[in-house]
């Protein structure tokens, strides 16, 4: 049944929207629930207004600032729906004119308003009273030609419709910004208006000049052009490591050379791989990832480099590896490092005489591939513990690029979680309003040991957690959001809770918790080693790199301690 507002009823208190304004002036910040906001004089606004006038026209200016109030409108329909769920449908959607107020923009006087959201109808009129936009347009702009108020408008319009779930337009039938007395709103559904598809498209962002459209084709064609000739995806980032690293790749992708990826995992090596491959005059030709540390090590020569029936039990056929598939192209080995002796040798004879033998054959057989390695550990390291061959490391470390990782490229961090928004919004078929201000506060301020597939996983989950139309909070990133620590750094364990060290406390503070304790020196040993097993997937290898120790050492230590046998 429809709700009908009458002139003789109240607003709902505004304390539950008061409540919303956090003044955090020590960090120069103000809060309103999620969403940083600002103070901002009337006359800046009214500058910044009459430049984008005489910069784009009326047109579009009205449209531009149409869209600058409806991106607030939706945020606050958001806001109301949490703030008020137990509340009638009256009461919770005037929490958006009461807001208009709380932020200074206008008084709101309801004149009429019928609204039934199960059937998507609302019809109202409203009286806006000491609209800001008149008041530039009276002291700084002077008076216009049609109506003025244009972000409120397109507040109004966004407002509704999000809290209706359909289309709803506001039209300003008088306004004292163009000479009439008073400024009077009315809202319906869009169908109801006989001019809603030309009045929507002020809601679409435009080019700023229509002469530039044949320019524009014209530079979309180019572009397409260089994209098919030297590949078209670098990874995302503006940073000036990550710039770095691409001019790099642009030098090595154009000649034949191998090139070593270093960085920690989850930093995108085979990202930049693939656009080394896409750079390079191979471009055509087969490009094939191997996980070396995914292969056992029983099986890596024949995944590499082919097998003969009868080879071993279980040949049953004769089939070619990785490398005579990317013949002509390129070849990703990620975690080289983890390569056995043989498979060494053998890809040692692949980068210098460019031959392989399959396992278990006898005949010689030429290979024309790009090796492209990678590894999250140093290789001279591994040498000197006698894990990987030193010619081979030399062979490999011609052209070695170092991947920063995301903590060392946090401006970045914005464009790679709007990139995996759109990536996980059309694969879960909804849309959210993308992270809230304290969210992406929270992202810049943690550490990313796992980098950017660890903020792929994160926006993932916060994706699947966010209605449609909602935005995404601290809580639906992680399990439990920190508190604001003293020194900036947020820290997550491995179950997703943020750890929140708000007394700055460091090494000297756990250490004093053992000793309380009194837990043994072999216990802490056994703790940690027992943790880095579990981060490896029971991976000696990986559990050493973890702790900082060569494999044989931790193979000593976790036989000693039980936690291996063998």
């Amino acid at each position: 049944m429809a709700d009908t507002f009458k002139p003789q009823l109240q607003y709902t208190d505004f304390k539950d929207l008061t409540d919303q304004i956090q003044f955090h002036s020590k960090e120069g910040k103000i809060w309103f629930g999620e969403q940083r906001v600002l103070l901002m004089s009337l006359s800046s606004l009214a500058a910044f207004r009459r430049e984008i006038v005489n910069s784009m026209g009326i047109e579009r200016a009205k449209g531009f600032f149409l869209r600058l109030g409806y991106t607030s409108g939706v945020k606050d329909a958001e806001l109301a729906r949490k703030l008020r769920p137990g509340s009638n449908d009256i009461d919770t959607f005037l929490a958006g004119p009461q807001l208009h107020a709380l932020k200074g923009m206008v008084k709101v006087v309801p004149l009429e308003l019928d609204l039934d959201r199960e059937t998507g109808a609302l019809h109202g009129t409203f009286e806006w009273v000491n609209s800001w936009e008149v008041e530039i347009c009276k002291t700084e702009l002077g008076q216009m030609d049609e109506p003025a108020c244009w972000v409120l408008l397109g507040y109004a319009c966004a407002y509704s419709s999000s809290f209706m779930g359909r289309e709803i337009i506001f039209r300003e039938i008088s306004c004292r910004g163009c000479g009439d007395e008073k400024c009077i709103i009315e809202g319906r559904p869009a169908e109801e208006w006989d001019d809603a598809e030309e009045f929507s498209r002020y809601f679409k962002a435009d080019p700023l000049i229509e002469e530039l459209y044949n320019l524009q084709e014209q530079l979309t064609s180019l572009r397409s052009s260089l994209h098919q000739q030297q590949g078209q995806y670098y990874g995302i980032g503006q940073s000036a490591s990550y710039n770095k690293v691409c001019r790099m790749i642009d030098k090595a992708a154009r000649g034949k050379v191998s090139v070593l990826l270093l960085g920690e995992t989850g930093v995108g090596k085979e990202v930049i791989a693939r656009s080394v491959h896409q750079r390079s005059e191979r471009a055509e030709d087969p490009f094939v990832a191997v996980n070396c540390a995914a292969i056992p090590p029983d099986l890596i020569e024949a995944e590499l480099f082919g097998v003969e029936k009868g080879a071993y039990t279980g040949a049953n056929q004769s089939r070619e590896g990785r490398f005579e598939r990317a013949n002509g192209g390129t070849i990703f080995l990620d975690e080289v490092v983890e390569l056995t002796p043989r498979a060494q040798a053998t890809l040692l004879r692949v980068l210098q005489e460019g031959e392989l033998e399959r396992v278990g054959d006898n005949k010689t057989r030429k290979v024309n591939v790009r090796v492209i390695a990678a590894t999250n550990e140093s290789l001279e390291q591994a040498v000197e513990e006698g894990r990987f061959r030193a010619d081979l490391f030399y062979r490999l470390n011609v052209f070695p690029v170092k991947i920063p990782a995301l903590r060392e490229r946090r401006e970045d961090l914005p464009l790679l979680a709007e990139h995996f928004l759109e990536k996980f919004h059309a694969q879960y078929d909804k849309r959210t309003l993308g992270l809230s201000d304290k969210a992406l506060e929270l992202c810049m301020a943690y550490q990313w040991p796992g980098n950017i597939r660890e903020l792929e996983n994160v926006i993932e989950r916060g994706v699947i957690l966010t209605d449609n139309n909602e935005t995404i909070s601290q809580e639906a990133l992680f399990v439990s959001p920190p508190e604001t620590t003293k020194d900036g750094i947020v820290r997550v364990d491995a179950d997703g809770n943020v750890i929140s060290d708000q007394n700055g406390a460091g090494e000297s503070d756990w250490s004093e918790q053992v000793f309380a304790q009194q837990i043994s020196l072999e216990q802490v040993e056994a703790t940690l080693m027992r943790k880095a097993m579990n981060e490896a997937s029971q991976n000696v290898s990986k559990a050493a790199r973890l702790l900082g120790l060569t494999r044989p050492a931790l193979a000593y230590r976790l036989k000693k301690a039980g936690i291996l046998e063998g």
